[in-house]
């Protein structure tokens, strides 16, 4: 059985260079105003990097009536853009925003976890720029691993989407000094 590959990311490692998000779109060859992976600020100093969470009961999937997504058996979400009649109901259910409307054919895109670099042994793009290693590929089953967890605040509710990501929540930044 092959498992779920998912995303761990690290509030703490992320300094919010948005090297991430250059690297998915260069990748993904983006037409203007299409992001797969977003970095937004939560608080002060401290970043969320975020795109599809090929999730393991992802909404996009249910919800499209051209049937066009499939989940792969390693738990890969892709959009089959010959189906795709880009009606947009997919932008609507994802809680993350991971399917992104293309102005060019109107028709939904979404991150599909650089399949291609997978299958050549490579990490996803996104995980390769990260020079902090805030953003990680792992692969998700059994327990959470200690330090990690399914959710953070501000983070929609997971319950519906179980959504294939784990984080290292921010441990405090509260610094202890000592004078001689």
């Amino acid at each position: 059985m092959v498992m779920q590959l998912g995303f761990l990311f690290d509030e703490d490692l992320c300094v919010g260079c948005r090297a991430c998000e250059s690297a998915c779109v260069s990748e993904n060859q983006n037409p203007a105003g299409v992001q797969f992976r977003k970095v937004t600020e939560t608080s002060p100093h401290t970043f969320l990097s975020m795109s599809c969470n090929h999730c393991d009961s992802p909404e996009c999937f249910r919800v499209c009536p051209q049937r066009a997504f499939t989940k792969k058996q390693d738990g890969i979400v892709k959009i089959n853009p010959d189906r795709c009649d880009g009606c947009g109901i997919c932008i609507t259910a994802c809680p993350f925003h991971g399917p992104q409307f293309n102005p060019q054919d109107h028709k939904v895109m979404k991150c599909q976890l650089c399949s291609s670099r997978l299958q050549a042994g490579l990490s996803p793009a996104c995980v390769t720029a990260c020079h902090t290693g805030a953003l990680k590929m792992i692969k998700l089953g059994g327990d959470l691993e200690n330090g990690t967890s399914t959710t953070l605040p501000g983070f929609p509710d997971i319950r519906l989407t179980r959504p294939s990501i784990r984080f290292r929540p921010k441990r405090s930044t509260q610094k202890t000094w000592f004078l001689s």
